[in-house]
């Protein structure tokens, strides 16, 4: 038997990026000796086992045949008869198509380092067109590598795929895997600007495919198109290091203005209301997370308030609070804030202005829950009220306070003269 570093771990030692897994293929095994030799069986389509020691993935070198539709319908083979060219031509990108020996020599049969030399991202062969995921992939590189360009003739070919139905037989979940990896790559926006460029898009989020083109008003957003706006706002969220229900509210929270009248255009009076009612179906076609889909529900409704939160009396400032739930969960109304500093800075020009919206209402919700909420509450017993009356008490309170507090920050410093 003879083993290879393969994959990522090539490419990335060849880029001199750091790496994270890495995987092993084995020449010349079979089953029984790999279990022989200590390793674990732990794969279910094909044999991969876990080494001893390192716990690392080894599989044997394998073939694929298609057999039916989808990512799923292919019939393995691995056996020590199978040579690591075999293995290699069957894998998506030439740059993940090498391997290392012992001694550090690079096995690359299909120019994967003359591709990276080039900053290409290119199909290995025909048989790229047999998994339909491999155009997610694609996508998800060109997010990570953002200065790689795709291959024309791969691009083609993604598109012949996308036409006769491969993307169609995709399931959610493996959507959503690759979409959220897109997501949390250095440069979203390729993720998508990939998927449309092949049709993609249209087929998997035609909600986020319908955005582009649509105007927008001039005054607010100088990049006018909605679909640039959404991406620019990807890449702000990526500069800013969001996580993952950040990066997804801000991708998901304009899905409305992709149905407004075009008599009504570019105006979008409503749209936050139209961007929740797609996302619904949305996350729940892909399989969304609960607190990627919570995050992007309160994102598409409120981030219009909280823009405009600047314009607010303390009594508006506590109901946007309410309606956000800060006081019970404070960490995702961080993560709203943060959502909606990137929707205000994703816009042409005004990338590196600041966002006043946030400190105000970080400041709000201080003061609000500077409150003794139980004591409150007593006061409020004490009197007499009960059930909604005693809620509403809470309320006022709340709205004094900041109110008290916006008094306090509004007045100059005090004088230091003697």
């Amino acid at each position: 038997m003879k083993t290879y570093l393969v994959g990522g771990a090539v490419r990335d030692r060849l880029l001199g990026r750091p790496s994270g897994d890495r995987d092993w293929v084995v020449v010349g095994g079979s089953p029984d000796q790999m279990v022989l030799a200590g390793f674990t069986p732990v794969g279910i389509d094909f044999p991969v086992f876990l080494h001893p020691r390192t716990r690392e993935e080894y599989a044997l070198a394998r073939t694929e045949r298609k057999t039916a539709p989808g990512y799923r319908g292919f019939d393995c083979h691995a056996g020590p008869e199978v040579t690591l060219e075999e293995d290699l031509g069957r894998r998506d990108l030439t740059i993940n198509a090498m391997a290392e020996d012992e001694h550090g020599t690079v096995i690359d049969p299909h120019g994967g380092q003359a591709d990276l030399r080039a900053g290409v991202l290119r199909h290995v062969g025909p048989a790229f067109v047999e998994d339909p995921v491999r155009i997610l992939r694609l996508a998800r590189f060109a997010a990570r590598f953002g200065d790689f360009d795709v291959a024309p003739e791969t691009l083609a070919l993604c598109r012949r795929m996308v036409d006769q139905g491969e993307v169609d037989a995709l399931v959610p979940e493996r959507v959503w895997q690759e979409l959220s990896r897109g997501l949390m790559e250095a440069h979203p926006q390729r993720f998508f600007e990939v998927l449309r460029a092949c049709g993609a898009l249209a087929r998997l989020l035609p909600e986020v495919e319908r955005l582009f083109g649509v105007p927008q008003r001039a005054e607010y957003h100088p990049e006018i198109d909605t679909g640039v706006h959404v991406m620019m706002v990807l890449q702000m969220a990526a500069r800013l290091g969001a996580s993952l229900p950040v990066r997804f509210a801000c991708l998901t929270h304009d899905l409305g203005k992709g149905t407004t009248p075009a008599e009504l255009l570019p105006r979008h009076l409503g749209h936050e209301g139209r961007s929740a009612a797609l996302l619904g179906p949305l996350a729940q076609r892909l399989r969304v997370p609960v607190e990627c889909r919570e995050l992007a529900d309160l994102v598409a409704r409120e981030h219009g308030n909280v823009h405009r939160c600047t314009g607010l009396g303390a009594a508006a400032l506590v109901r946007l609070l309410d309606r956000c739930d800060a006081w019970r969960r404070p960490e995702r109304f961080e993560a709203m804030l943060l959502a909606c500093e990137c929707d205000a800075r994703g816009r042409l020009g005004l990338e590196d202005e600041p966002y006043d919206a946030a400190p105000l209402l970080r400041g709000a919700l201080a003061q609000a829950s500077g409150l003794e909420a139980s004591a409150v509450t007593a006061a409020a017993l004490a009197r007499g009220l009960r059930g909604p009356a005693v809620g509403q008490a809470l309320h006022q309170a709340r709205v004094e306070a900041v109110a008290a507090g916006s008094l306090t920050a509004s007045a100059p410093p005090p004088s230091s003269a003697g």
